[in-house]
């Protein structure tokens, strides 16, 4: 079972993208939420050379990603749930959970250390808010969310079908959650009890920081609303809202080489979390 997960795990990972990229490319043709004001075709293509550049950096730096680590924890009964012997339904289920209490609490961090922020801020530097900035992250920033999630993995020994879950799960949900789509209403307000969706996570896209530093989960949205970080509307209207952040404001900013040294451009000052701009309203 361990060697058939590793064997398709690049398939099954590469299927479930392009479906779900593709659907909500038509998703936001079909019912968009905002009116888009730069032309797609500079902003995606830019965005995903990022998802190119970040795929084969990953590949290079690290000899095993996280479902081969999870299947090595339990060969060698590394982690806490391989000593507890969990049963295999509570150890998937715990695995879900604890991996996205992880991704939520790195997030948390990348906000508030300066440093960090530097490399986050390139995924909110995005002029507008749709499935393709889910995907926009700095390739340092990947390289560090990985080693990250290595240790996670080691730590917590969960069964390899849970990591490859989990990684599906977030990846989808990240295109989901920044998806340009209008979902009505009553749905929005159903579903933000079980995932988070577009209007809630938009928030944290707002060039306010007080906003920004806001509705911190991609997945899951219980953390935010059990550790105060949940916001449930942004001040200004969801179609009058700016999105972005106030240091690159220029389409030239959009591209692929402008993206890359943003982290040594500017002061990494006023967004990252503090309490003067925690304490706005």
């Amino acid at each position: 079972m361990s060697a058939l997960l590793l064997a398709n795990e690049a398939p099954i990972r590469l299927t479930f993208f392009l479906a779900i990229l593709a659907g909500m490319a038509g998703w936001e043709v079909a019912a968009p939420r905002r009116s888009r004001q730069i032309p797609r075709r500079l902003r995606w293509a830019n965005n995903l050379g990022i998802v190119v550049i970040n795929t084969i950096l990953v590949r290079l730096t690290f000899p095993i990603l996280a479902v081969g680590l999870a299947i090595m924890a339990e060969e060698h009964r590394w982690g806490l749930f391989n000593v507890l012997g969990l049963p295999d339904w509570l150890a998937f289920v715990m695995s879900i959970l604890a991996l996205d209490l992880a991704i939520y609490l790195q997030h948390v961090m990348f906000h508030a250390v300066p440093a960090l922020w530097r490399l986050h801020r390139m995924h909110h530097a995005d002029l507008e808010f749709d499935v393709s900035t889910g995907l926009r992250f700095h390739p340092v920033e990947i390289v560090l969310s990985m080693g990250i999630k290595l240790a996670v993995v080691a730590a917590l020994g969960p069964p390899a079908a849970a990591v490859l879950a989990f990684e599906v799960l977030l990846n989808a949900t990240s295109m989901f959650n920044h998806g340009n789509i209008r979902v009505p209403a009553g749905l929005d307000r159903a579903l933000r009890c079980i995932v988070v969706t577009p209007d809630m996570h938009r928030v944290h896209h707002s060039i306010y920081p007080y906003e920004t530093n806001s509705n911190f989960g991609f997945n899951l949205p219980w953390w935010d609303r059990l550790l105060g970080t949940y916001r449930a509307q942004p001040k200004d209207g969801h179609e009058g809202m700016i999105i972005g952040i106030e240091q690159f404001r220029t389409q030239r900013d959009l591209w692929l080489d402008r993206m890359l040294v943003q982290p040594l451009c500017g002061p990494a000052s006023g967004y990252p979390i503090n309490r003067e701009n925690r304490d706005e309203k």
